[in-house]
């Protein structure tokens, strides 16, 4: 595939974390299509999903929870040792448990609480401390985290009337941590070569009933969701050349929801 340099990932190894996911499936082809290495990193063995993304030299299947610190750093050797480097980690992770949707503030369980920020943000965390370590012996890297609109505007109660939907108060402070984690991360190593920027998607369309998509269509200026491939091109953008001076950043890919 021809391709212009400055954007290419062709020959890059790029760890991608919750590569079972609806983002991180389409972002593990893309960067197969594109000539890269992957190591495809999630707690549910890769091995047992099916599709052309599991096929090849040029992809390696990790199970492991990414909330530990030691199964990290196995990750991190075994993808070494496979590939000998890693140029690219995208954390594109979350977690929904049981109650995500129903918990209401004044109720809010604290077990709840705990189980999400530890995935969604102490996990970008401990990711990005151990593959960050890792670029820095090797004086470049870019690491490319997954925010939220909820991090940076509040959730809207409107948007769930009439569904069964909803967006818990733990989901908001996990993200908003995820942004300004990557705006600390992306400055402190900037002169070491290890750029740290952060892409933010809102309303991947996933079978949602009718109720909730007449709603978001309503409030969104795009009146309409996201479908999973249009964050591809805001992935590959800050894993190449062509975001060379970029760091710290949230690049907003979300239909313009926050624009008004």
């Amino acid at each position: 595939m021809n391709c212009d340099p400055v954007f290419s990932v062709a020959g890059r190894t790029v760890a991608i974390t919750g590569a079972c996911g609806l983002i991180g499936r389409a972002i593990t082809e893309a960067f197969l299509q594109r000539g890269a290495k992957v190591a495809a990193i999630d707690i549910v063995p890769v091995e047992r999903r099916s599709g052309s993304m599991y096929d090849g030299d040029r992809l390696l299947h990790l199970t492991a929870d990414i909330t530990s610190a030691e199964a990290i750093e196995h990750a991190v050797e075994r993808i070494r040792d496979s590939f000998q480097r890693v140029d690219v980690l995208v954390n594109s992770h979350h977690y929904k448990p049981r109650g995500f949707t129903e918990a209401q503030p004044e109720t809010f369980p604290e077990e709840l609480w705990d189980a999400i920020v530890e995935v969604n943000l102490k996990a970008t965390f401990l990711t990005c401390r151990a593959f960050g370590r890792a670029m820095l012996k090797q004086g470049q890297g870019s690491i490319i985290n997954f925010a939220s609109t909820y991090g940076v505007v509040s959730s809207n109660p409107d948007l769930y009337e009439g569904n069964t939907l909803g967006n818990p108060i733990a989901y908001s402070a996990s993200k908003g941590g995820v942004v300004m984690l990557t705006k600390y991360l992306g400055a402190y190593w900037a002169e070491r070569g290890v750029r740290v920027n952060c892409i933010t998607p809102h309303g991947i369309e996933n079978g949602h009933e009718t109720a909730f998509l007449e709603r978001f269509r309503a409030k969104s200026p795009m009146r309409r969701m996201m479908r999973s491939d249009e964050v591809v091109g805001a992935v590959l953008f800050l894993a190449s050349d062509a975001s060379s001076y970029a760091t710290g950043s949230n690049l907003l890919i979300e239909g313009g929801w926050t624009a008004w």
